[in-house]
């Protein structure tokens, strides 16, 4: 759900405030706000003053869970109308959204981050030939869409689709993600990548690094790049991004951050 977060009261009466929890990793303030463009000059974290407080970010909570449920029952009345049709069988629904949203976590309110809470996105799709009740842990991009739209529908794939299409994932025919690294990126201010629930998030502008074990450590509470430990791991990181840079064209250079970790 998008800002201005305006719901219907009968669903924002749904979420009292008292009971609305903030996120594990809840911060006042994200030290390097400024220098990736998280600042109070973007309209989404000028949405709540700096530094945050517990108060303000269970206000936007609850207007994010009111909207959610909201929008949540009237997909409902769209698939209903969809079964009274007499076309569900014949009809592959597919639900997803643009991105995350912070809406708290790690002291931020917005979208623009590479934190989890804000790059990935819920992904459902529903129909013939898709097994239910069944969930895929495998990395995907939202532009998977197209190629898995154009498969299903046995159309023509063009030459220029870099993406994969999911029907081999939905079909269970595999189980294994087509992207071995994920790439993230913000204008010039912050690249990340992931490889094997390890998370590398450099922030040019700062000059910081950040590092996640995300098996471990889903919420990114403990930033683990200042251990002597992984000088290497995150060297290995490192020239993986600056590898998916070179195949996504990206001219961010970043090199004089990665000689700092051998």
């Amino acid at each position: 759900p998008h800002d201005p977060r305006q719901a219907p009261q009968e669903y924002l009466d749904r979420y009292p405030l008292d009971r609305i929890e903030v996120p594990s990793n809840y911060l006042n303030d994200y030290p390097y706000a400024g220098d990736i463009g998280c600042g109070p000059g973007l309209r989404d974290e000028a949405l709540a003053p700096f530094p945050r407080t517990e108060y303000a970010v269970q206000v936007h909570r609850k207007e994010y869970y009111a909207l959610i449920t909201h929008l949540d029952e009237q997909l409902g009345r769209i698939l209903d109308e969809l079964e009274a049709s007499g076309q569900a069988d014949n009809t592959i629904v597919a639900f997803t959204a643009d991105h995350g949203l912070a809406v708290g976590h790690h002291g931020l309110m917005g979208k623009q981050n590479m934190y989890d809470h804000s790059v990935r996105v819920p992904f459902l799709m529903a129909g013939p030939g898709i097994p239910e009740n069944h969930r895929i842990d495998a990395a995907i991009y939202l532009q998977d869409i197209v190629p898995t739209t154009l498969e299903i529908a046995s159309a023509r794939r063009p030459e220029h689709i870099e993406f994969h299409s999911l029907w081999p994932l939905l079909r269970g025919e595999t189980t294994e993600s087509a992207y071995p690294a994920v790439y993230g990126a913000y204008l010039k201010l912050q690249r990340s990548v992931t490889v094997d629930g390890w998370k590398l998030i450099v922030y040019p502008k700062a000059q910081v690094v950040r590092l996640y074990n995300l098996n471990e450590d889903p919420q990114e509470l403990t930033d683990l790049a200042s251990s002597p430990e992984q000088a290497k791991h995150i060297g290995a990181l490192f020239d993986r991004l600056i590898e998916l840079q070179g195949e996504l064209n990206d001219d961010l250079d970043l090199s004089e951050l990665r000689v700092d970790w051998q």
